[in-house]
């Protein structure tokens, strides 16, 4: 079939957003929901925990290296045969996780789903915003929005839960029915609808530097932490790899008749600003939600459990607030939205900042994430309309596959960054906290002698006092990163003025009469 498919009746059009949905949802859980859960499956497989990071390394690889040539593969094949394709690949992989008989089988199955499972979020994107006329795609590009937003929050709750009461596998198999029911109807309203499809030649040079480069850069990012970073002779040749790649990579892809990634995106203002504004603000924004639960269980004694509900209400107001913003979206001057949701992500951080100190109570954590949801709003959404305003229909698999993988791997660097950075800034408070203690000090000897006097001994009172150092610099590191979060957000207002309205449909043609100019 050529051409591109008109938008489905309304009937149907809830079908496939249900479809979609779901597909787009397995594999964003997917991402997140094993983290907590290493120590249990590597246990139960007579592996170390150290080794069963890998679990997550080797989905994490496959998955960045999937991503970008998602749009490629499309345009060989079809939007909608590749999507078929990839689920049910993904539902099978994520079966076969479930019965893994050892970590090495697990792992290789994991490489298998997290390459299947590349193509569904920005093949979920793109069709989806097929399936809907010119005036309602805002509202489409809500509804996947809030999928970014619930499932990474979702993942570590349901991980933690699955893996206290119920078998590892689980994690795994829960996937099956999700995708099985994406699946169905999937096939039965998208029938028909397949996209244009063009026999282009194989960039096999730009297809190895991708898969050396992306592949590098990820264990950088998946491994750096465990191996101390640049300490670590690894590391540092990984680093050079990825670097001397993607450099070539990208000089290959901007001149190739036929590029696997198709950078040529970037030559669209609105497209360029749209993804570096959402790749920097998504840095910040997942690196916190990182650190927070990080924090919470290391220093608060929280349970997975407890931290992942600590930092669940962020996605309650973008959950209310996204389709309101998508239905008023083509009147607005998205510039101002955004100025907004950063200035709102800049009060929050500040607010953390000001209130994360070793006594705090649930609520100190719970209110500034609530009040974080409002910011989630006007990020996602309005950064992903304006990013594809304009944008031709075959455009859109190949903008979304790489907007998708600059998101992701921002995400890597915020969360590899932050815990190092957390670590470090903790080394040097704790010396400096140390300074100041001393058996030497008058304050320090009150304090040793009041713990004995409550029935300490002097060991256990020392040791006290260390925990107690070592709690406040973590504190102090956290706050530094927070304040250090926020005043970059402010400075990201400015690049969203760089934008051009009016800021049109994707994929389709002109916006709403009375949208803003």
């Amino acid at each position: 079939m050529t051409g591109y498919p008109p938008p489905l009746p309304d009937g149907q059009r809830a079908w496939a957003t249900l479809a979609l949905s779901l597909a787009a949802f397995m594999q964003v859980l997917d991402n997140t929901i094993a983290n907590v859960a290493i120590p249990t499956i590597a246990g139960s497989l007579g592996a170390s925990t150290t080794q069963g990071t890998w679990v997550i390394t080797s989905f994490g690889v496959a998955n960045a290296i999937a991503v970008p040539i998602s749009g490629w593969l499309a345009r060989r094949v079809g939007e909608v045969r590749l999507f078929l394709w990839a689920t049910v690949g993904f539902v099978i992989t994520s079966w076969l996780c479930g019965v893994a008989p050892s970590l090495e089988a697990l792992i290789f199955f994991r490489v298998l789903q997290g390459a299947l499972a590349g193509p569904v979020i920005p093949l979920s994107q793109s069709l989806l915003l097929a399936a809907y006329p010119n005036e309602k795609k805002g509202m489409a590009l809500a509804l996947w929005s809030m999928l970014v937003i619930v499932a990474p929050i979702c993942g570590p709750i349901l991980g933690g839960w699955i893996s206290d009461n119920w078998h590892w596998s689980w994690l795994f198999f829960i996937n099956v029915p999700i995708g099985l029911a994406s699946l169905a109807i999937a096939w039965r309203v998208m029938q028909g609808r397949e996209t244009h499809v063009s026999k282009l030649p194989v960039d096999r040079i730009g297809l190895i530097l991708l898969v050396v480069g992306v592949g590098s850069l990820q264990l950088v990012l998946g491994r750096g932490r465990e191996l101390d970073w640049f300490a670590s002779a690894e590391i540092v040749v990984l680093a050079v790899v990825a670097v001397v790649a993607l450099s070539y990579l990208i000089v290959w892809e901007w001149y190739d008749d036929h590029p696997v990634v198709d950078l040529a995106l970037f030559k669209e203002r609105n497209f360029t600003v749209g993804v570096v504004a959402t790749g920097i603000g998504f840095l910040l924004y997942l690196g916190a939600e990182v650190l927070i639960p990080l924090l919470l269980q290391t220093q608060l004694n929280y349970t997975a459990t407890q931290a992942g509900l600590a930092v669940a209400p962020v996605g309650i107001l973008p959950v209310l607030l996204s389709p309101i913003i998508g239905r008023y979206v083509y009147r607005l001057d998205l510039r101002w939205v955004v100025t907004m949701s950063f200035l709102a992500f800049a009060m929050c951080f500040a607010w953390r900042a000001s209130s994360f100190v070793p006594g705090m109570d649930f609520a100190a954590v719970v209110w500034p994430q609530f009040v974080l949801g409002l910011a989630v709003a006007g990020f996602f959404m309005p950064l992903t309309t304006m990013a594809f305003a304009g944008l031709r229909p075959e455009q859109i698999a190949g903008a979304s596959a790489l907007s998708n993988f600059l998101r992701t791997l921002a995400g890597s660097i915020g969360a590899s960054l932050v815990s190092a950075l957390w670590e470090r800034r903790e080394a040097l408070h704790h010396a400096r906290l140390t300074e100041s203690v001393s058996l030497f000090d008058p304050g320090t000897l009150v304090a040793l002698d009041g713990l004995v006097q409550q029935g300490l001994t002097s060991q256990e009172a020392n040791g006290l006092i260390v925990r107690e150092i070592t709690r406040q610099a973590y504190f102090i590191g956290a706050n530094e990163i927070f304040w250090g979060s926020a005043i970059l957000f402010l400075l990201l207002t400015g690049l969203v003025w760089f934008a051009r309205p009016p800021f049109r449909p994707a994929g389709g043609g002109s916006a709403p009469a009375d949208a803003a100019h």
